[in-house]
């Protein structure tokens, strides 16, 4: 959820001086994309990975903090609940056998993690939404202990000046009809229920438009091929309930704004774009402050200075507006860099699959961005909006719409298409061909099996309901062998329904 803030109250004159010192942030930026100076090494990949905590009867486990002591990592932070972590893996080249080896890292990360939070009665799952999550686990009180998170907290209720509604209608479960939640939240901490796996990657300017780019056309195949978000608040709704949670749950517009067609925080975009400025700009543009800190940095002193400037409120304003491809700023040994950050996988559900998945996405992305006709030229901005919706509500009874294929389902879609090009993508980022197989290997056997996290959470809960059991008890057996298969570490399309 990004940078710390002071516990200070925000007066009007602290608004206007953060709305000058943004605007001033992104004039520096804009010379700094007319003069260069940015990094030129090769791309670069980087993981972040949330986590729930869950104690002995698999309920959420309030002891984040607990637990970040006892796992005593500074890969590890806290996240926006109590019953959340966060993992960020230190970037690497994409490239040779460095995916393999991020493998074996977090492998040895994870388990040792896991180790210690046991010694506080906890244990770590890699999920989309924690199943067993009630209402009373939104309650302000499980926020985690940082000031930014209750401010963040208050200033979107503020502008909101309402209750948040979470409004919406499942894919039904096998030989049901839809399931239906309407539940009023007087926080933010739905929010918590969205845990994700967020892929980075480092590109020079001239780069970053058509990597965003593809990365948008993506997100639906994405979400669709890698669902594990099937359940929220005991109810069967979108196979990657994330993206519409993620929505509602920040969401700062009462109906009245909505209807005039006021931008949400949470945001797909509405544009295929030439520079990251655009995306920047858009963000100064359409979006006030949530968290108005000023620093004493002055940008352009910085690069008279011969110094990369922090632009710390640009980058904390962009750290408000949660696109799903998001752009990123950032500053290493005094050389400033961009990423995209891929926002719209889940958490899990082994780290086997959250390879593959990055695997798959980096490979996809590199083969589009080499196409003579790009693909976003061919294709309108709201099919891809679209798409993302159709892949995360059905995941692989989804319907996507793609350029010189027409309507076709991501199963399909990647067998034929992406597949080949995702090879193509890695080959040419100089990924080594026993790597590139067997991560590409994984998505296409889950294509084959057409088994996600999701489904295969529906089904398990299914039967468990068909032998008697209620919702309650069917979630919580399903979580917990859900935990065993994770941990065991096979890929999911290799997970049997035989609780």
């Amino acid at each position: 959820m990004g940078q710390h803030v002071s516990t200070d109250a925000f007066s009007q004159e602290d608004r206007q001086r953060y709305r000058h010192k943004v605007q001033r942030c992104l004039d520096a930026l804009e010379r700094m994309l007319t003069e260069g100076g940015f990094s030129k090494s090769p791309p670069h990949m980087g993981l972040e990975i949330e986590l729930s905590l869950v104690d002995d009867a698999l309920q959420p486990a309030m002891l984040n903090t607990a637990v970040l002591a006892k796992i005593d990592n500074p890969c590890y932070t806290i996240e926006l609940g109590q019953h959340n972590l966060e993992l960020n893996m230190p970037p690497r080249p994409l490239r040779g056998e460095q995916a393999a080896d991020l493998e074996i890292e977090l492998r040895h990360t994870i388990a040792d993690a896991s180790d210690k939070a046991r010694e506080a009665g906890v244990t770590l799952v890699m999920i989309g939404t924690l199943p067993t999550l009630r209402g009373e686990h939104f309650h302000p009180k499980w926020l985690s202990h940082s000031p930014r998170y209750r401010k963040l907290n208050d200033q979107i209720f503020a502008a909101r000046g309402e209750e948040m509604l979470l409004n919406m209608e499942g894919s039904p479960m096998p030989g049901q009809r839809p399931e239906r939640l309407r539940s009023l939240q007087d926080s933010i901490l739905s929010e918590s229920a969205c845990t994700s796996a967020q892929l980075h990657l480092q590109v020079p300017p001239e780069s970053f438009a058509p990597n965003w780019n593809a990365a948008q056309c993506l997100a639906g195949v994405q979400v669709a091929i890698a669902a594990n978000s099937p359940f929220l608040l005991r109810k069967a709704l979108w196979h990657e309930t994330r993206i519409p949670l993620f929505l509602q749950a920040t969401d700062t517009r009462p109906e009245e704004l909505k209807n005039q067609g006021v931008r949400p925080r949470v945001w797909f975009g509405e544009r295929w774009i030439t520079s990251i400025f655009d995306l920047f700009e858009e963000n100064v543009r359409y979006f006030p402050g949530l968290l108005p800190e000023v620093d004493d940095e002055d940008p352009f002193e910085a690069l008279d200075s011969g110094r990369a400037p922090r632009l710390a409120e640009l980058r904390l304003h962009n750290g408000t507006i949660w696109r799903w491809n998001r752009p990123v700023y950032d500053v290493t040994d005094n050389v400033p860099h961009l990423r995209v950050e891929n926002r719209v996988l889940p958490s899990g559900p082994t780290i086997i699959d959250l390879i593959a998945n990055a695997a798959f996405f980096y490979g996809a992305q590199r083969a589009l961005t080499a196409e003579e006709r790009p693909l976003w030229t061919q294709m309108s901005f709201q099919a891809a909006e679209e798409n993302l919706h159709a892949g995360a509500r059905h995941a692989f009874g989804a319907q996507l719409y793609w350029p010189g294929i027409g309507w076709v389902p991501p199963d399909e879609l990647v067998l034929r298409k992406l597949l080949p090009m995702a090879h193509e993508g890695l080959r040419d980022c100089g990924v080594a061909d026993r790597v590139r197989e067997r991560y590409l290997g994984v998505i296409e056997q889950r294509c084959l099996a057409r088994r996600t996290g999701s489904s295969w959470q529906r089904d398990t809960v299914a039967l468990l309901e068909s032998r008697g059991l209620d919702r309650d008890a069917a979630l919580v057996g399903m979580l917990r062998r859900y935990i065993d298969l994770s941990d065991a570490g096979d890929p999911v399309h290799t997970w049997p329904i035989d609780v």
